[in-house]
C-alpha cells in the first residue's frame, strides 16, 4: 500500500516539527509539506493534494476553523484539527467536527508529547474517511420538529446507550436533535479527547431538545436527560436497580485501549438493564463496542448499527454487524427517528 499522505498545518514551528517527528514514526504515514498559515498551506494543498492534513485550531490571519470551512467546500479532504487544552480550544474544535473534521488531538503542553500518541493512527483512519456524498456541515433540524414529536411520544421505559468515534460528533448531533425533550434516558460514550467533553456536551444541550451534560457519579437516569461519558476520565456503567439507574463512573484502566469504552458501557448495560435496554453503535475506527452490543442483544436489548454509505469510517459498526450484535443497520440521517419510534410506549402514535 501506498503510504498515507500528510500536511502538516501550524503556525509553530516548533509544533509543526512535534507532529511531524510523531507522524514519520509510522512508516506507513510520509509528511509531505509543511505550512504556517492558511495561505501556505492552501498552495500545499494544491500543489501536494494529501491524503489527510493536521490543521492548527487557532492561526494569525485566517484561523483554523474558516480555513476549515474553505477545504470541506473547495476540496473536500480529510482533516485533523490540533487543539489547544484550554476552553476556546474546545469549543473551536467541537465546531470544527460540525465543519467536517475527521478526528481531533490535544496539542501537548511543553515538555510532553504524550497527547500526539494516538496521532498516527487518526490519521491513517482519517485516510479512509468517506467524504464524498456526506453531509459535513451539520444543519440540525427546527428545533421545534423535535418538541412536536413530545406531543405524541411517550416513552415506555427503556434506555438508550450509543456508542461512537471517529466522525461521531457530527453523528451525535444528527441523531439527538430528532430526539423530543421528553426522551429516554440516554447514555453516550464518545472517543474524546478529556477537554472537549464538556464543550461537546454544552453544544449537543444547545442544538437538542433533550438536556445533556457530563456524565455525574451516581447521577440518576431521567426521562429527557442525555448523559455523556468525560472523556479520558472514566468508563460510563450503570448502577442500581430497575426505577433507580444511575451513572457509575469508574477510573479504571482503559479498555480497547479507550477510557471511556464503549464496550464497557455496553456490558454494563446488558448486566444490569437487559432487555429493558436500546444499544447503537455509530461511525468510528477499531472495534469497540462490538463485544459488549452483543452482549446487549443477547440479554434481549434491541440493537441498532449505523450503515456503511453514512460513517464517515465503518469500523465500529462494521466489527458490530460481521460479530451479530446489530439487529439492524440504520441510515445516520434515520437514526434518531428510529431510536425514538422503538422506544414509543405500545398503543402510542
Amino acid at each position: 500500500m501506498n503510504p498515507v499522505r500528510v500536511l502538516v498545518v501550524d503556525d509553530s514551528r516548533t509544533m509543526r516539527g512535534l507532529i511531524a517527528a510523531e507522524l514519520v514514526r509510522d512508516p506507513s504515514i510520509e509528511v509531505v509539506g509543511q505550512a504556517a498559515n492558511a495561505l501556505e498551506a492552501r498552495e500545499a494543498i494544491k500543489a501536494l493534494n494529501p491524503d489527510v492534513v493536521t490543521l492548527d485550531v487557532e492561526m494569525p490571519e485566517m484561523d483554523g476553523l474558516s480555513f476549515l470551512e474553505k477545504i470541506m467546500r473547495l476540496r473536500p479532504t480529510p482533516v485533523i484539527m490540533v487543539s489547544t487544552l484550554t476552553s476556546r480550544g474546545a469549543e473551536c474544535t467541537v465546531r470544527a467536527f460540525e465543519l467536517g473534521a475527521v478526528d481531533c488531538v490535544a496539542k501537548p503542553s511543553p515538555g510532553d508529547e504524550n497527547s500526539l500518541a494516538g496521532l498516527a493512527a487518526k490519521v491513517k483512519a482519517a485516510a479512509s474517511a468517506r467524504l464524498a456524498g456526506l453531509s459535513h456541515r451539520y444543519s440540525a433540524p427546527p428545533r421545534s420538529l423535535a418538541q412536536s414529536t413530545s406531543a405524541s411520544y411517550e416513552p415506555d421505559g427503556r434506555v438508550v446507550a450509543i456508542g461512537s468515534s471517529t466522525g461521531g460528533v457530527e453523528a451525535l448531533l444528527n441523531v439527538l436533535s430528532r430526539f423530543p425533550p421528553n426522551c429516554p434516558p440516554t447514555i453516550v460514550t464518545q472517543h474524546i479527547p478529556g477537554l472537549f467533553t464538556k464543550s461537546l456536551a454544552e453544544r449537543l444541550n444547545r442544538a437538542c431538545a433533550p438536556a445533556v451534560a457530563e456524565a455525574q457519579d451516581g447521577a440518576p437516569l431521567k426521562i429527557g436527560h442525555v448523559y455523556i461519558a468525560p472523556g479520558s476520565v472514566a468508563h460510563l456503567e450503570i448502577g442500581g436497580s430497575p426505577g433507580d439507574w444511575r451513572c457509575r463512573l469508574k477510573e479504571t484502566a482503559p479498555v480497547n485501549g479507550h477510557r471511556p469504552s464503549v464496550d464497557v458501557m455496553f456490558f454494563s448495560v446488558a448486566k444490569t438493564i437487559g432487555k429493558r435496554a436500546v444499544g447503537a453503535i455509530l461511525t468510528g475506527m477499531g472495534q469497540d463496542g462490538a463485544h459488549g452490543l452483543l452482549a446487549m442483544r443477547e440479554a434481549g436489548a434491541s440493537t441498532f448499527g449505523q450503515d456503511e454509505a453514512t460513517s464517515v469510517v465503518y469500523g465500529m459498526p462494521r466489527a458490530a454487524f460481521e460479530l451479530g450484535a446489530v439487529e439492524k443497520q440504520v441510515p445516520l440521517a434515520r437514526m434518531g427517528d428510529q431510536l425514538i419510534a422503538i422506544t414509543q410506549r405500545r398503543g402510542k402514535t
